[in-house]
């Protein structure tokens, strides 16, 4: 880093006195939320226990950046908002960041620069990458606390290529190449429980088998006595993911396709909301219905649970007089769940949309779809430490109070807020003193949410 200091410059004057600017303020930083992002890591460990599932072939007597100290500050980059392992050659001279990983903000010798960290990112084999989303679920099981039934959301997003990426598959819907991501979360907590690499193409019900199974598996270590429910839509409604859960105490809420049977055993339903629809003046009407069937694939007939809703749409054959016709929408789910028709579609099937609100926090504001490594095991690995910014993100916003409008803010707004804040940084013998600006809008939720995330010296 050069130790070049620009010359002062002056600007148009203010109210007659002259306005000088110079490089002369000190060692600062521009992401004084990085102080928070350490506390995060220190309540929940996740960094750390990245760090340790990662096994480390250097030789000893020549490591100058240990395994930790990588992963924090790699992860503490995605969540001040830096995308790309090239951020950190400029990064890695940061006080804050510096002081993140746990090194002095000034006598501290410089943390890991780009070419380091895509070696990180490059080195893990296939075992240690599944070792890495092993670590992210027992992250999860060690951070939340079980009830006797937990929902967990499972769902895919399209993450485009570029370039000659391993895994990468044309995907027509989206006219481009790409990936689809495989995304778990728990759903009363919003938490990540699992990233998962694979094509851009609908999973085969053998390949949500596989990752149900799995998933379940390690989440029951944890947790043996919660009943665990899978909900998606219909790409994971698969009879080969359903039997497995049944036969493993389980259960499960998915979308199902519609069809010609199905829409006839719905029809007379579907004639008498025609009819009262017509009789009132309500925009839509709807109602609720379910039954039993057994599809073609099937062993066994299961429930399936069918919202209907009535109302009009524009007649494009222009066949009726006002130009408007009557419409009835039906969408369908199969489930193992009990409960009435309306409670089982309304209340728990269509929470699934917050699916959507997470995989963007994690996609759009953690940039998770910056695949830009050739290997796909190593954009494996990128997914992962994504997940971790994810988890740091998730524990400063917790940590905020709920009277607060920022208790839920998304995170790129908790970002613009909380962590991209100057700081002025003093290194003394004894004492490292960071100061911020006096006029900090968030100053009093900073502290409020520095000192709940700091571990208690009571």
């Amino acid at each position: 880093m050069t130790d070049a200091t620009p010359l002062p410059f002056d600007l148009p004057a203010v109210h007659r006195k002259k306005l000088t600017v110079d490089f002369d303020g000190g060692t600062q930083s521009s992401d004084a939320g990085l102080l928070l992002l350490r506390e995060a890591e220190r309540k929940l460990g996740v960094c750390r226990r990245l760090a340790a599932a990662m096994p480390d072939r250097r030789d000893p007597d020549r490591i100058l950046h240990a395994m930790f100290e990588m992963v924090m500050e790699r992860v503490s980059a995605i969540a001040c908002g830096y995308k790309d392992a090239i951020d950190l050659d400029r990064l890695r001279y940061d006080p804050l960041m510096k002081a993140t990983v746990g090194r002095c903000p000034e006598t501290g010798a410089p943390l890991a620069s780009q070419s380091t960290i895509s070696r990180l990112e490059n080195s893990p084999s296939k075992t240690d990458a599944a070792r890495l989303g092993v670590a992210m679920i027992d992250q999860f099981c060690a951070t939340v606390k079980p009830g006797r039934i937990e929902i967990f959301d499972i769902d895919d997003t399209f993450c485009a290529a570029h370039g000659g990426q391993q895994l990468a598959f044309w995907n027509a819907h989206h006219d481009e190449r790409g990936f689809a991501s495989m995304h778990i979360y728990h759903v009363a907590s919003g938490a990540p429980v699992a990233t998962i690499l694979r094509p851009a193409r609908t999973p085969k019900g053998t390949e949500v088998r596989t990752v149900i199974k799995h998933v379940t598996k390690l989440l029951k270590q944890h947790w043996p006595n919660t009943r665990i429910v899978w909900r998606g839509d219909s790409h994971y409604g698969r009879v080969e993911a359903m039997e497995w859960i049944e036969e493993n105490d389980g259960d499960y809420i998915f979308g199902l396709p519609g069809n010609s049977t199905l829409d006839a055993l719905v029809a007379k339903t579907a004639d008498n909301l025609r009819f009262h629809h017509a009789k009132s003046h309500q925009e839509k009407v709807r109602t609720h219905t379910s039954f039993t069937y057994q599809a073609g694939s099937w062993t066994c007939p299961r429930k399936v649970v069918a919202r209907l809703e009535c109302s009009l749409q524009p007649d494009a054959g222009e066949t009726t007089s006002n130009g408007m016709r009557q419409e009835v929408d039906v969408r369908y789910v199969v489930t193992s769940l009990k409960g009435p028709a309306e409670y089982l579609y309304e209340d728990v099937y269509c929470g699934r949309g917050q699916m959507e609100n997470l995989i963007k926090l994690h996609k759009a504001q953690l940039a998770s779809d910056r695949m830009s490594c050739h290997s796909a095991t190593a954009n494996q690995v990128r997914l992962a430490l994504h997940t971790a910014a994810y988890w740091l993100m998730l524990a400063v916003r917790d940590a905020i109070p709920q009277t607060d409008p920022l208790a839920k803010a998304e995170f790129a707004t908790i970002r613009e807020r909380l962590i991209k804040i100057g700081a002025r940084v003093i290194e003394h013998l004894a004492r490292i003193r960071i100061q911020l600006p006096t006029s900090c809008p968030e100053g009093r939720l900073f502290r409020a949410v520095a000192l709940r995330l700091a571990p208690s010296t009571g």
